[in-house]
């Protein structure tokens, strides 16, 4: 039985998330990460500046555009993006984000690690959701096992 890091439970905790990075045309990591928060019960929004929805809902521009408040916003683009994100999430007052990363570069970037201890943003540093959020499926299992022993997903 795996152990849910601190860091991680404390993101899961919140109840409206934000997932940045979604596309149209539904192949990329955060829409999964979106229809797989979103079918554990969390109230997600999708954010992309090129689109009016993902998914069959309406998708916001910029996180200043999603209504209410928000507990966490999982940072699922370009690196080079990152940190203005980061600063998004500083305007909004949102006080956790999660970089999503597995194999690559993912969406870390030294400088939107730094923005994040600037703010005071918690950061959760690397993996995503699929590996802990449950049911996890096997192929997000092994994933995490392995990224948790290469130091690429938080223990």
């Amino acid at each position: 039985m795996s152990t849910v890091p601190k860091s991680v439970a404390e993101f899961l905790e919140g109840k409206r998330i934000a997932v940045a990075g979604v596309s149209r045309r539904g192949d990329v990591a955060a829409n999964t990460i979106f229809k797989k928060l979103r079918d554990c019960g969390y109230e997600v929004f999708p954010v992309n500046p090129n689109a009016g929805e993902v998914e069959g809902v309406r998708c916001y521009p910029d996180l200043a555009a999603v209504p209410g408040n928000l507990d966490g916003v999982v940072i699922a683009v370009h690196p080079e993006v990152s940190a203005s994100m980061v600063r998004q999430c500083r305007e909004r007052g949102v006080k956790r984000v999660w970089f999503h990363r597995s194999f690559g570069a993912g969406s870390v970037s030294e400088e939107a690690v730094r923005e994040c201890r600037r703010l005071e943003i918690e950061a959760v540093i690397g993996g995503c959701p699929l590996m802990f959020c449950e049911p996890v499926d096997i192929g997000h299992k092994c994933m995490r096992w392995w990224l948790q022993r290469r130091g690429r997903v938080p223990k």
